[in-house]
């Protein structure tokens, strides 16, 4: 009997199994986009993304087959006092202050936050505004990334710091050309063999033949 074919649509794509959900098909807020087949170790993605408010108008831009695990939190702009006064405390936001809100120019605001392809991301680990991870990363459990991770790089600590590259800028850059994730349901299982496979020499002889 041949087995069910991959669908990004599934909210939970292990049978029986309630705490590990593609992120895509439960979504609901506007600015939160999220690629196929990405997952996470919960049953509710959204409650990770937190200070999260319209008006700052900041993205998260996750990209495809991301593996965010258990407890990882995506902190968002809203997060960011005005440092630039004598004063941190948020007035306008809280019911009877006679406070207007700062202007935008006045708020550090960081931009959005973004997600490569095939990032791994361990338990507990916090994104914090503005960071762009790059395809192929690995975030270390417990990290605090506060700053850009280069594609194909690990990254652990608080703050977060380089441990190594996973491959050569070669193979680096081969992967990024290759771009496995944008290709077809079919294409990938036929990749499984080649994208699993520890002899990384073998794998970069055979994506030269493929590109």
């Amino acid at each position: 009997m041949k087995a069910k074919r991959p669908d990004p649509n599934v909210i939970h794509p292990i049978a029986g199994y309630d705490n590990e959900i593609y992120i895509r098909p439960t979504i609901t807020r506007p600015n939160i986009y999220v690629g196929e087949f990405s997952y996470i170790a919960d049953s509710d993605f959204e409650s990770h993304v937190t200070h999260h408010y319209e008006w700052n108008g900041d993205k998260l831009i996750i990209g495809k087959f991301c593996q965010i695990a258990q407890g990882v939190e995506f902190v968002m702009n809203g997060a960011n006092h005005q440092m630039n006064a004598v004063s941190t405390f948020p007035f306008y936001t809280l019911q009877g202050w006679d406070m207007e809100p700062p202007k935008t120019a006045d708020l550090p605001l960081k931009g959005d936050t973004v997600i490569g392809n095939d990032v791994w991301i361990g338990q507990n680990a916090v994104i914090l505004p503005g960071v762009h991870i790059g395809d192929g990363a690995i975030v270390g459990a417990n990290s605090v990334v506060g700053s850009d991770v280069e594609s194909y790089t690990i990254v652990a600590g608080d703050p977060a710091k380089v441990l190594r590259k996973r491959f050569d800028d070669e193979m680096t850059e081969l992967l990024l050309k290759f771009r496995w994730w944008d290709k077809s349901i079919d294409e990938i299982n036929s990749l499984i063999p080649l994208l699993t496979c520890s002899d990384i020499e073998k794998v970069r002889a055979k994506l030269k033949e493929l590109l």
